[in-house]
């Protein structure tokens, strides 16, 4: 396997997930995951807002910006924007399936068109000195997935590319919903696989359907990098163990651990004008699995929305799981105490 630069893990671009907020919130978590933004069209960041679009916190680095485009003169502007706000790399997603990128012709629709594909990351790559990747999947509706993928990375290896983040499902732009499309077509893994073999020279990174850390480092016998999307938004704390498992840091962060590192952010926020919800709503699943977990979730959902909620909506819900791990750990200790009693007893008897 080639040596390469691309981190082993990075956390997926999730439309109306991985906002700068989350972005923020991840970091506190793991420091060198390689972070994406949702992803923004190439007409938005010429035409829009761009700190609104753009703008980002400087602890999130490394981040990448991913754009939604098909028109080469129109990327390549992006990717000197992109750099000029300072992202580590640039991104072109060529998997969403959505109707809003189905109608612009681009996301998804691209594995359709890989000279296409080919034009725009040379007009990219020519326009930044940032790295240029592409996110795609395994091919489209009725495509053969072996001659999709290899297509699209070859032209795009001639035009340049050297890293690939693979999504390993196809795409059905017609029948299925996007939140059908990242669960009911099957999974070819080793599609993926396959393509590094080919390929040793490139970067490869897989995604898709990817729960767990120790599924992610089985990924990363047969491929370079692992990116996981829903499972690390909705069970962050797993991001805790990323630094140790895949960058060689000596200890885990644990959730009070990043609550407490991310509550200078969350207060400056705050003192912007930022509303408490738009903050909150990426750390509900923080806790799973421990004692308290349901009465945080609870607690940041309702408390957050009333008139005025401030960093005590925090404070409140971390007291609520610190309550119930003492009275869980206080269950225990009760119990094995009784043990010992009984035990006492049967000696005596």
């Amino acid at each position: 396997m080639s040596e390469n630069k691309y981190p082993k893990f990075s956390v997926a671009p999730m439309m109306d997930w991985t906002d700068r907020h989350c972005r923020a919130f991840h970091r506190t978590l793991t420091r060198d995951a390689l972070l994406y933004t949702e992803m923004v069209t190439s007409r938005a960041v010429i035409n829009g807002d761009r700190q609104k679009l753009l703008g980002f916190s400087d602890v999130e680095h490394p981040v990448a910006l991913q754009l939604g485009g098909s028109e080469p003169d129109e990327l390549a502007a992006c990717a000197k924007i992109a750099e000029e706000w300072g992202y580590d790399e640039v991104n072109l997603n060529c998997g969403c399936p959505s109707d809003r990128v189905q109608s612009g012709s681009f996301g998804a629709c691209l594995m359709r068109e890989p000279q296409l594909v080919a034009d725009c990351m040379q007009a990219m790559g020519e326009a930044t000195t940032r790295p240029v990747t592409v996110k795609c999947r395994i091919g489209v509706d009725d495509q053969d997935e072996e001659a999709a993928l290899f297509a699209l990375v070859e032209a795009c290896r001639k035009a340049g590319v050297t890293t690939f983040i693979v999504h390993a499902r196809k795409a059905w732009l017609k029948g299925l919903s996007p939140k059908e499309n990242r669960d009911i077509p099957p999974l070819n893994y080793e599609l993926v696989y396959a393509l590094k073999r080919a390929c040793p020279d490139l970067t490869i990174a897989i995604n898709g359907g990817i729960g767990t850390l120790d599924e992610a480092e089985a990924h990363l016998k047969h491929v370079d990098g692992v990116m996981l999307g829903r499972a690390a938004y909705h069970e962050p704390a797993l991001l805790g163990q990323v630094d140790r498992r895949f960058f060689g840091s000596e200890a885990d962060v644990g959730p009070f651990e990043a609550l407490e590192a991310y509550r200078p952010y969350m207060q400056a926020q705050l003192e912007t004008g930022v509303h408490l919800p738009a903050i909150t709503r990426h750390m509900l699943g923080l806790m799973h699995g421990l004692p308290g977990a349901r009465a945080f979730r609870r607690i940041l959902t309702v408390e957050s929305i009333r008139p005025g909620a401030g960093i005590e909506v925090l404070d409140q819900a971390i007291e609520a799981v610190q309550d119930a791990l003492a009275a869980s750990q206080a269950r225990r200790d009760a119990y094995e105490a009784s043990l010992g009693e009984a035990a006492n007893l049967r000696d005596a008897g």
